[in-house]
């Protein structure tokens, strides 16, 4: 295993320009990212990519609870419901305790998407890191460890 011995500089707080260019850099590779999702054009947009994971991760969730953990409003997850289940990405169901109230799930052709999303940000992320040198791998690898460790 390659070990990675950096110069320790002075803490971020001390370097008035460590944090707009992290924040620049993230954002920079968070869009490059979301632009891999639909380069066929068949695919969820960003934002129904988005709430698919969370209906994923978290669900069955009813709309409501969709849009609390999306961070949007009501009306805005009512229609990425609409468009994700017209997709077939989704399905709506009763809720077991409450009829008037739908829950929304994940089908296959949903996990399928997600899949192929995955697949597609990762292949980009591998052929970028395939340009880099095994010092700067290594400094990534530290870096990520890092970025964990701040958003844990």
């Amino acid at each position: 295993m390659l070990t990675v011995s950096v110069a320790r500089r002075p803490p971020a707080h001390d370097d008035p320009e460590l944090a707009p260019r992290l924040r620049l850099a993230i954002t920079r590779m968070a869009r490059v990212l979301r632009q891999e999702i639909n380069r066929t054009g068949t695919e969820p947009s960003p934002i129904m990519a988005a709430a698919l994971v969370t209906v994923e991760q978290e669900g069955p969730l009813t709309p409501s609870e969709l849009a609390d953990a999306e961070r949007i409003q009501r009306p805005t997850a009512t229609r990425v419901v609409a468009t994700l289940a017209a997709a077939g990405f989704v399905t709506r169901c009763p809720d077991p305790s409450d009829g008037r109230v739908s829950r929304v799930a994940i089908t296959p052709a949903g996990r399928a998407a997600l899949k192929r999303i995955r697949s597609r940000k990762n292949e980009y992320l591998a052929r970028q890191l395939r340009q880099l040198d095994a010092y700067e791998l290594a400094v990534l690898s530290q870096a990520v460890k890092i970025l964990e460790r701040l958003l844990a």
